[in-house]
Formats: C-alpha cells, sequence, structure tokens
C-alpha cells in the first residue's frame, strides 16, 4: 500500500507570493494548497494536516508567530517554514524555540525554496520509511516479550535459550527497571516445565518475621496470627519456576535455610518436624553487587555460588540506545491501542530530548513516559509537551549566545553536539537529526561554518 500524498499550505496574504509558491513547487509530486486568511488556513491545517506549512510572518489582524504557536498546538509534526521580508536574528530564533523548522527571507530565493521543501518531503519519506522499518524490526527483534537489537541483549537472549532447557538455578542481575522478571518468565517459558507455575516472591516486601513462612509454609498454630495451615511459595512453585525478586535483601538467618532448600530440593514448614520435598527451578534476581555483598558479609557466599551458577546481566538503556527506536515503535504501539488513539510516534524534537535522557529508571521508566504521554497527547504524533514534566524541564539546547548566530550555525552546532554525545557515530547521528548523512557532512564541513558566518 502506497503511502497517503504529501502536502503543502502555503499562509499568505499576498496572491502574487501564493502565486509564486505553486509555480516553485509544481516539479515535487506534493499536493500544494494556498490561504490569504489565516483563519482558513488554520481550517485547512485541521481538516488536511499538511506536512509542510510555509507562513508569512506579517499577516493581516494577526502574527505569523501567533498562527505558528496555533499550528504546533494542532499538530506538532507539521515542519512550519516563517517567510518575511523584516528579517532579525531575535525572530528567527524565537522561530525555533516555537517550533519552526526554518526561516526564509523574501523576497523568496526560488532555489533556495525548492531546496528547503525538497529536504523536508525526503525527511518525511525517511521517518515514513524508518516507521515501516521498525515495525519490522520489531517482530524480527521481539525474544519473549523482551525487545532489543543491541549486541547486548542479543547476546542476554542467546544465553537465556542455551540454559532455559537446563537450569536449576539463575541469577539475573541489572539495575532497576531493566527487565528481569521478563528475563525470568522467558527462562520458564522456554523450559522443561513452562506448563508448571510460576510463582514471584518480591524478598523486599517481606517483613523479617515472616519470611520463613512466606517461603516455606507455615502450619496452624506455629506463632500469633497462624489460625490455619498454609504453603509457602515453594510449595506454591512445586513442578515450576520460583522467581525470587531482589534476593539481596533477604536476611542472614532465611539464607542459610534457603541454600537448604535449594540444594536438597525439600522444605520444612514453620511449626512443623517433618520435610516436605519439592520440584522447584529458581530464578534469584538483584539490583546489588551480590559479589561485594558476599565480602562485606551480608550475604552468604555459598548461596551465592548456589544461585549464580548461571549469570544473565542486564544492561542499563543508556547502554542499548541502539534499542530505544524499536522500544519506543512498541510502546507507542501499545498505548495508543489501550487509549484508542491513533499516535503514529514521536516529533523530531520529543525524540531529541528522549535521546538526551539519562533514563536512571531504564525501560520501566521509558515506558512509563511513553504511556503518560499517550494518554495526554491531542495529536498524531507525541510531542515535548506531552511528555512528564520532569522531561519538560530538561535543558533543550545550550542557549549560550544562541541570538548572536544564524539558522544555519544553530543547526551547525546542534549537529555536532548530537554527533559528540554518539562518539563521533555519524550514522547513529544522522537517524537521530532526520537528514541524510550527505547533509550531516555538509552541516559539519568547515566550508558549511564558513558559508554560515558568511550569510551572517
Amino acid at each position: 500500500m502506497n503511502p497517503p500524498r504529501l502536502s503543502l499550505l502555503a499562509i499568505d496574504d499576498d496572491p502574487q507570493s501564493l502565486a509564486l509558491i505553486q509555480a516553485a513547487l509544481k516539479r515535487f509530486d506534493i499536493e500544494v494548497l494556498t490561504a490569504e486568511d489565516p483563519a482558513a488556513g488554520l481550517e485547512l491545517v485541521r481538516r488536511k494536516r499538511p506536512r509542510i506549512v510555509l507562513l508569512d510572518l506579517m499577516l493581516p489582524g494577526v502574527t505569523g508567530m501567533e498562527v505558528l504557536e496555533v499550528i504546533v498546538k494542532i499538530d506538532p509534526s507539521i515542519d512550519v517554514i516563517l517567510m518575511t521580508a523584516y528579517y532579525s536574528t531575535e525572530s528567527a530564533v524565537e522561530a525555533i524555540q516555537k517550533g519552526a523548522c526554518d526561516y526564509l527571507n523574501k523576497p523568496l530565493d526560488i532555489d533556495r525554496l525548492r531546496a528547503r521543501v525538497e529536504r523536508l518531503i525526503a525527511e518525511a519519506e525517511r521517518r515514513s520509511k524508518a516507521s515501516r522499518l521498525d515495525a519490522e524490526l520489531l517482530e524480527a527483534f521481539w525474544f519473549e516479550g523482551i525487545i532489543g537489537r543491541s549486541p547486548l541483549m542479543l547476546e542476554a537472549f542467546a544465553r537465556i535459550n542455551r540454559v532455559a532447557p537446563h537450569f536449576r538455578t539463575a541469577l539475573v542481575t541489572g539495575a532497576t527497571g531493566t527487565g528481569k522478571e521478563m528475563v525470568a518468565r522467558a527462562l520458564h517459558h522456554l523450559s522443561p516445565v513452562a506448563a508448571g507455575p510460576f510463582t514471584v516472591c518480591n524478598c523486599a516486601a517481606i517483613p523479617e518475621s515472616l519470611v520463613e513462612s512466606e517461603l516455606f509454609g507455615h502450619t496452624r498454630g506455629s506463632f500469633t496470627g497462624a489460625t490455619q495451615d498454609q504453603a509457602g511459595v515453594f510449595e506454591h512453585a512445586n513442578g515450576g519456576v520460583l522467581f525470587l525478586d531482589e534476593i539481596g535483601e533477604l536476611p542472614l538467618p532465611a539464607q542459610a535455610k534457603l541454600l537448604r532448600a535449594v540444594q536438597n530440593q525439600e522444605i520444612q514448614r514453620v511449626g512443623s518436624p517433618g520435610l516436605r520435598k519439592v520440584n522447584v527451578r529458581i530464578v534469584a534476581a538483584t539490583n546489588q553487587d551480590l559479589r561485594a555483598a558476599v565480602d562485606e558479609k551480608r550475604f552468604r557466599e555459598d548461596l551465592f555460588f548456589r544461585l549464580s551458577m548461571v549469570e544473565i546481566k542486564l544492561p542499563a538503556l543508556t547502554a542499548r540506545m541502539e534499542d530505544l527506536p524499536l522500544l519506543l515503535h512498541h510502546f507507542v504501539d501499545h498505548f495508543s491501542g489501550v487509549y484508542g488513539k491513533p499516535i503514529s510516534g514521536l516529533t523530531r524534537r520529543a525524540e531529541a530530548l528522549l535521546v538526551r535522557h539519562h533514563w536512571p529508571g531504564n525501560v520501566r521508566e521509558l515506558e512509563n513516559a511513553i504511556g503518560y504521554a499517550c494518554m495526554m497527547a491531542e495529536s498524531a504524533e507525541i510531542d515535548v509537551a506531552d511528555l512528564p514534566d520532569n522531561f519538560q524541564r530538561e535543558p533543550t539546547a545550550d542557549a549560550a549566545g544562541i541570538d548572536l548566530v544564524s539558522i544555519e550555525e544553530i543547526q551547525r552546532l546542534h549537529a555536532r553536539r548530537v554527533l559528540q554525545y554518539f562518539d563521533g557515530d555519524k550514522l547513529r547521528t544522522a537517524e537521530v537529526l532526520g537528514v541524510s548523512r550527505a547533509t550531516l557532512y555538509r552541516l559539519l564541513s568547515p566550508r558549511a561554518e564558513t558559508t554560515a558566518a558568511g550569510e551572517s
């Protein structure tokens, strides 16, 4: 199925200017719409959702800046180019800050106009192609509900596949929010006991006085409040997998009894003299450094070695940023379905903000952020204003000296910042900026710097 034809809207109270724009853009396979009245132009924006808007800065009864703000609220994915015969650096910077993507002087330079429109059409096509490719890649790099194409995640997937048929104990390590429980569920699903139960026990949430009872069960009257016999999580997990989350929080006395249960596959209920046999595979998880905990005598060495016969390490999100586009696509698709909204993705500036974020909460933080943004979004793409408040407080650009340079210089400086962020990876930088590698090289070249200086 071919994508819908792109449209461009020109809003200008000068009919000759509109006729010039229509004639100049005939060569492109796009629908060119025009409006002499700002209100009529905004109505076309609402109805037609053009990909590009050429907007005159001086309009009757309203300023182009005011119209720009309304367009951005209607659909932040629209690329707006302001046109004016009264250029100033201050107004150019204000336009960029309010959401414009470019600024052209009047009388219009036809070649420059065509070049700008051609670039935006190419960017739109690339983004559309990238979205389709992400959907295909998402299917290709979907592993037991976990998404990843980075080398670190592919290595984790391979290890899970290798050990799942054989493991008796496994240790999953990684920072909070990296997906440790999903790995445990994958091990269960791929194991010979997939038909058995998968039981979750959060060791950090159990009061110390009730740890033994929670793990191994108790008999009636064994302690105050024990009004009936009760099975522990080991018995509930019999014939399947027991996931012990936050294992590093388990008190030392309980660690000794856990070691015996893991080694001998037998448990003893609190208050009962008898032993009960169980057949349980154990997956333990922690965000702590258990080796350091062993050295500090906070965790039993013998239990650590028993649990860590197989260790699966999960990287932080910042260590697998090549997975970010796939994760974004997945969460947007998921939450747009949950909330019944036709959200197709994120604006470039929203994506750039997420790329710069440090992600202390890892994938869980990303999921929560996109869930919130999909709830708040009122257009087809998530914009910065839709993201949680803490993202909006983050600086979107280094504003030092920005009012003293041209638009080309701003673009060049931003390209260098993104390149520096990705440690010189030009391919990744071009993807994030939404430009071709040729355009990126032009922005980064000394000649481009000289040209920008000469034009300003």
